[in-house]
C-alpha cells in the first residue's frame, strides 16, 4: 500500500458502512481480475491490475456515470465502419469499437 502512495485510513468504530466501499472494490477486482488467471509475481500482479484499472475507467460502464466509463468515450455511428471485439487485460475483458474498412 505504501509502494502506490495509499494511506491507511481506519474506519470510524461503529461504522460498517465505511468498509463496505472498499470491501465493493475488493470484491469487483478479485471477481473480474484476479480469480480469472493465474499470477506469476508482484510485478505480474501491478501489470494485470494497471491493465484492469485502465480498462475500467475507459470501457467498463458505470450506472452512476450514466452507463458510461470515468474517462468518456464518444459515440462510435454505424458510419465508422464494421465492428470488432478489442480484448482488454490480457484477453479476460473485451470491448466492442468500430473500425473504418
Amino acid at each position: 500500500m505504501a509502494g502506490l502512495g495509499i494511506a491507511h485510513v481506519l474506519p470510524a468504530l461503529r461504522s460498517p458502512w465505511q468498509n463496505a466501499y472498499a470491501a465493493r472494490v475488493i470484491g469487483c477486482i478479485r471477481r473480474e481480475c484476479l480469480d480469472q488467471g493465474i499470477v506469476f509475481g508482484a510485478g505480474h500482479r501491478r501489470r494485470v491490475l494497471a491493465g484492469y484499472c485502465r480498462y475500467c475507467h475507459r470501457w467498463r460502464t458505470h450506472r452512476s456515470l450514466e452507463m458510461d466509463g470515468p474517462d468518456a468515450r464518444p459515440v462510435q455511428p454505424p458510419e465508422w465502419g464494421q465492428v470488432l471485439a478489442v480484448p482488454e487485460v490480457g484477453g479476460l475483458h473485451h470491448h466492442d469499437e468500430r473500425v473504418a474498412a
